[in-house]
């Protein structure tokens, strides 16, 4: 190697030289380590959308109906564009060849009905750099992007004259600013009004194209499909950073809900889960919901998700996080029992028949939600005081009841299988009144999913795999920011605005957190 065999050259004694050869010998192999890891990266990205491209040409063959056909043409359009952007952020010079080429002759004019807002960008000086002299005008460079209030479009026109400089014979203008979709016609408004409709709203692209249409104004699903795709790439470094800064808190809920997959081929649609994290509003910190989609509902998406995170977990009672919390674990998570499921169980006991053992266990249950609403607005210290005084009491007579009960009820029917469910979990239904920050229930969590469940009414299934994962990551970053009283929208078009010019060391500074979050986040 050269420059090993460069040193022999110099006149070095030979323990510097060791050390020096060791040095650069390491510095070497790590540098061939990141250009292999960034190849297969790559040949993975292109084997990827070599199969897209497949299925988007060979569509005939699909078992399909129209309506089905007209979604799953938007996931690919928008796969294929996220591909792309992936594999130019490992490789720029990959750009221009990842893109296939588009079948229409160049861009549609933006209509003339539409009212203008004009921009004008001029030069910071007026003189020549390079011979002082005053620049002269010699025309304008015009570019337009098409932008949009809620049922309103309208263009802003970006205006940058062009000054000449005589003497040198240089022209000189404004630069154009970098955008998420360079060259774009999308300004950052109307990017987060798709993104918004579609993933917020649960519109279709059609329906948005049929929206765009009443207004005159031309927007094809394909270019959307292919703006969803570059802006989910581009924002997932915001999810990457929340999912972070969750696994910083000692607490986490977890639930999960069935979303459903196209299968491309078959004609049917294939079980998948959309798992939901939430952080634990009972702890000083930011309020933030991470959803990872996955192909199953196995526990071990839940333990790739955590890793080696260590804390509270509040779950419900499903099998597939019992590995968690087993002592096997190298470093086992406590379980927190949500008294929310518990009381369930009752409570179809007692709508079924009007039982009156569920009927008492329900004024029981009551009693502690009682307590948590007394305490909701108290610090952890008195919070914690209240429960010791109050919650716990009133827990020991309610497992007293529960022992007594259980003794004076035939096995098998539902009001043993209620009783058997409470009485199993009770080490971790009673962990919560221990301490003054732990949460009762997994209702906050559930909460936030229950949108997303009604949702799934109007866009029915999701396209692909990829697509599952990039509509968790935009309902991350939307949730989220609803959970910390802001607009999505207006937060996603602010965070377009910037994050192409954004230092990525300041990158919290973008999360769709409260301005006291972001203070406390940038300064430690």
């Amino acid at each position: 190697m050269k420059t090993l065999a460069e040193l022999d050259q110099l006149n070095l004694d030979s323990d510097t030289k060791t050390q020096v050869t060791d040095l650069v010998q390491m510095l070497l192999e790590q540098s061939q380590k990141e250009v292999r890891s960034q190849q297969l990266t790559i040949q993975s990205l292109t084997m990827e959308l070599a199969y897209l491209r497949r299925i988007r040409f060979g569509k005939k063959s699909e078992s399909l109906s129209s309506k089905q056909t007209d979604l799953f043409e938007e996931t690919l359009q928008s796969d294929l564009a996220a591909v792309n952007a992936e594999i130019e952020q490992i490789d720029p010079s990959a750009k221009t060849q990842a893109k296939p080429p588009r079948s229409r002759s160049g861009r549609q004019p933006l209509p003339d009905h539409l009212p203008r807002i004009e921009h004008r960008h001029e030069p910071e000086s007026c003189q020549c750099d390079q011979c002082g002299h005053h620049l002269v005008k010699i025309g304008e460079d015009i570019s337009e992007q098409l932008d949009v209030e809620p049922a309103k479009f309208f263009v802003h026109r970006h205006i940058r004259p062009q000054y000449a400089c005589k003497t040198c014979e240089t022209v000189f203008a404004a630069p154009i600013p970098p955008a998420i979709i360079d060259g774009g016609m999308a300004a950052p408004g109307l990017l987060a009004w798709v993104l918004t409709s579609k993933y917020l709203n649960h519109l279709p692209l059609y329906r948005l194209e049929q929206i765009a249409a009443r207004e005159q104004v031309t927007l094809s699903r394909s270019t959307m499909a292919e703006w969803v795709g570059r802006v989910g790439v581009a924002l997932q470094p915001l999810v990457d950073r929340l999912k972070w800064h969750l696994l910083q808190g000692n607490t986490t809920h977890a639930d999960e809900t069935p979303v459903a997959q196209l299968d491309p081929g078959k004609g049917k649609t294939k079980k998948s889960y959309l798992w939901a994290y939430r952080s634990n509003d009972l702890e000083p910190g930011p309020r933030i919901i991470v959803f990872d989609y996955q192909a199953g509902r196995s526990g071990r998406h839940a333990q790739n998700f955590l890793e080696d995170w260590q804390g509270h977990l509040m779950v419900d009672d499903y099998g597939g996080y019992k590995a968690l919390f087993s002592e096997k674990q190298t470093s086992p998570c406590i379980e927190l029992a949500c008294w929310a499921h518990a009381r369930r169980k009752f409570f179809d006991l007692h709508k079924a028949n009007d039982s009156p053992m569920a009927f008492e266990a329900l004024q029981r249950i009551g009693n502690l939600y009682a307590i948590e609403a007394e305490g909701k607005n108290l610090t952890i210290e008195e919070r914690q005081q209240l429960r010791v005084d109050k919650s716990r009491p009133e827990l020991e007579a309610l497992h007293d009841w529960l022992l007594q009960t259980r003794v004076q009820t035939a096995n098998g029917g539902g009001s043993a299988k209620a009783l058997d469910y409470t009485l199993k979990r009770w080490a971790s239904l009673i962990r919560y009144a221990q301490t003054g920050h732990l949460p009762i229930d997994n209702n906050p969590v559930e909460n936030v999913i229950r949108p997303i469940a009604i949702g799934k009414k109007n866009w029915l299934f999701t396209g692909s795999e990829r697509a599952g994962q990039r509509a968790a990551a935009i309902q991350t970053l939307f949730r989220t920011a609803q959970l910390n009283g802001l607009n999505p929208s207006a937060w996603l078009e602010d965070v377009l605005i910037k994050l192409p010019t954004w230092p990525n060391s300041r990158i919290d500074e973008l999360l769709p957190l409260t301005s006291e979050f972001i203070e406390a986040l940038t300064q430690k």
